[in-house]
């Protein structure tokens, strides 16, 4: 019998099987096993008190706030303990005028890692929600490491507002020797800010965490839905805890498959996101006539690599470098809400107004606080998660070959992940994530087919790897996270697994949401007036 299956049944079998267990023949993972039935059941005693939020904003005056306490590392329940934030608000329990029975929690979480699904719970306002909210408690949290459970850092966060910054499309010797020694600097950082403790933020205990929470929330069993990283530890979690899942969303699925965690599936993100860059391009040729940076994607790109050329040797308000400029490109590569405004920019800056480019890409000083943790719990995750290749030259070939045909974003994700090949402590061996028929009640996966940060063959893996999930296609979209969004046929979808336990008898597609519309007439009018 599986370890999970038994873990499902009762958490005192696991201790009493560890017990019965001759010396030395407990397997890996039964100690964690173990540790986390130990803090379910002492979560499940304790619950959460809810109150009001000391530090999150909220204007409608919904939200409440709270804490569930986890292990620090599940080989030791006793040892140190660390606190996680918990945000809810309660079930509507009506749709219109209709009175709706309420049917638990609904718990998120946004990605990342190092995504915060604290403000999730106010989704509920919204109309594409309101069917959920009415049924459900929608609870947040900050999953170990982010924000104030237990924050992770890695740097001065105030070196992020340091710039402007250079980002070679092909870059020299020089600089990437540069790189390398920040990439060391930066690893070594994290040990040093954040402490030993920092090797048991990983996803397994991810996954583990989230059990404590069901128990917290005084739920039997979990219902869940993840986006984007959050489908990985999902996965994880349906792995280890079968019988502890009721009903399970994975919106725009990672690849799950060992061999991909972490370094391929962000080689093959680079890939993904030249793709999606040319739709962007595609997009603001059609709409040459608002624009004016080109009739074809192949006039954009020289429209964009002009601004690069011209940011390198001058930048926008002292600000914003082609570093800068990447990087709030790289967002519409992930959501085409942003598609408008950042051609506007470009058109903007090119006809000589840079205010609406260093409006959008330039830095935050208020936010840089929450991006550096958000990056630390990032690096912290993916280097303490998988074996990555410790020698640069498997770097330096790897990416020099995929940015000869997707040079658009190789380089910036492997000086983002570099960190990794010279990480100070142990990595753990990724789960084999494989539920057998029968073992797990159906789960939906959503995938958008031009996803550049999660590419669909990862939903298709996943839907191989999780008997008995049904996956649901946005066709001809690149949208990065699609549940409760612009299309009217994934929320249908969503809404009857979740309020209706109802699924596709089989593999379903719907067509793609409509694309953005060019920015308005009177924004045009800013870009002609003179300054």
């Amino acid at each position: 019998m599986r370890a999970a299956i038994l873990y499902g049944t009762a958490g005192s079998l696991v201790l009493s099987a560890l017990v019965a267990a001759p010396a030395g023949s407990v397997p890996p993972g039964w100690a964690e096993l173990h540790g986390t039935a130990v803090a379910a059941e002492r979560a499940a005693a304790e619950g959460i008190r809810f109150g009001k939020c000391a530090k999150e904003q909220d204007a409608p005056g919904r939200l409440q706030c709270g804490t569930v306490t986890v292990p620090l590392d599940y080989a030791h329940p006793d040892g140190k303990k660390i606190k996680l934030t918990v945000s809810r608000v309660k079930a509507t329990g009506k749709d219109g005028k209709r009175k709706v029975a309420r049917q638990g929690s609904l718990v998120f979480n946004p990605g990342g890692p190092g995504g915060s699904g604290m403000y999730f719970p106010l989704i509920g306002l919204v109309p594409e929600w309101k069917r959920i909210a009415a049924a459900y408690d929608l609870v947040g949290y900050a999953p170990r490491g982010v924000g104030a459970s237990a924050p992770l850092s890695c740097q001065d966060p105030k070196r992020l507002l340091k710039g402007p910054t250079q980002s070679p499309t092909y870059p020299s010797e020089s600089y990437k020797k540069e790189r390398i020694a920040r990439a060391k600097a930066y690893a070594r950082g994290c040990l040093q800010r954040s402490g030993p403790g920092i090797r048991h933020f990983t996803s397994l205990n991810n996954a583990r965490d989230l059990d404590v929470l069901r128990a917290a929330l005084g739920e039997r069993r979990l219902t869940f839905m993840g986006a984007s990283y959050g489908t990985y530890f999902a996965a994880l979690y349906a792995e280890m805890f079968p019988s502890h899942v009721r009903r399970m969303v994975f919106d725009s699925a990672v690849n799950p498959d060992p061999v991909q965690i972490w370094y391929r599936n962000n080689l093959d993100q680079s890939v993904a996101f030249e793709g999606r860059w040319a739709d962007f391009r595609t997009w603001i040729a059609k709409h040459d006539k608002v624009y004016g940076l080109g009739r074809t994607p192949e006039d954009v790109q020289r429209s964009y690599e002009r601004a690069r050329a011209r940011l390198a040797a001058e930048p926008a308000g002292g600000k914003v470098g082609p570093g800068q400029l990447q990087s709030a490109f790289l967002q519409a590569g992930y959501y085409d809400d942003y598609w408008p405004q950042r051609a506007l920019a470009l058109s903007a800056y090119l006809k000589g107004d840079p205010k609406p480019l260093i409006r959008q890409a330039g830095p935050r000083p208020e936010g840089v606080k929450e991006q550096e943790n958000g990056n630390a719990v990032y690096t912290a995750v993916e280097c303490n998660d998988a074996p990555w290749p410790r020698d640069w030259d498997v770097w330096d070939r790897d990416n020099t070959r995929i940015a000869r045909v997707a040079p658009f974003e190789t380089w910036d994700n492997a000086w983002m992940n570099l960190p990794c090949a010279y990480w100070p402590l142990p990595r753990h061996r990724p789960l084999d994530v494989r539920t057998s028929f029968g073992e797990l009640p159906p789960t939906l996966i959503l995938a958008a087919e031009r996803d550049a940060a999660t590419p669909y063959p990862g939903a298709l893996e996943m839907h191989r790897r999780l008997s008995g999930s049904v996956l649901v296609t946005e066709e001809e979209s690149g949208t990065h996270g699609i549940g409760g969004g612009d299309n009217a046929c994934i929320n249908a979808h969503l809404d009857a697994y979740l309020l209706e336990g109802r699924l596709p008898t089989r593999r379903a597609t719907c067509a793609p949401h409509k694309e953005p519309s060019p920015a308005a007439q009177s924004d045009q009018a800013k870009l002609k007036a003179p300054h």
